[in-house]
């Protein structure tokens, strides 16, 4: 990223795939990748910034945190 972005949905729309997992991975290690660990601050907005990421660019089957509930859904009408 040459320019800083000057508002929410521009910052949003610079975060590649590699940018959004490596967010992932920091906020499932507690780590940046340089080892520093996350701030509470840090980690909530990564979780943010994962969230939006997400319902801009994944299918819902790919989005963090989705439940296949359609297997429950056919064990209970059984």
């Amino acid at each position: 990223m040459s320019e800083a972005p000057d508002n929410l949905q521009a910052l949003l729309a610079s975060i590649t795939p590699e940018i959004h997992q490596n967010l992932k991975r920091a906020v499932e290690l507690g780590r940046w990748e340089n080892g520093e660990r996350l701030s509470p601050e840090q980690v909530e907005l990564c979780l943010q910034a994962i969230i939006a990421y997400d319902e801009m660019h994944l299918s819902a089957e790919e989005k963090v945190g989705y439940i296949d509930r359609s297997k429950i859904k056919n064990k209970s009408g059984q």
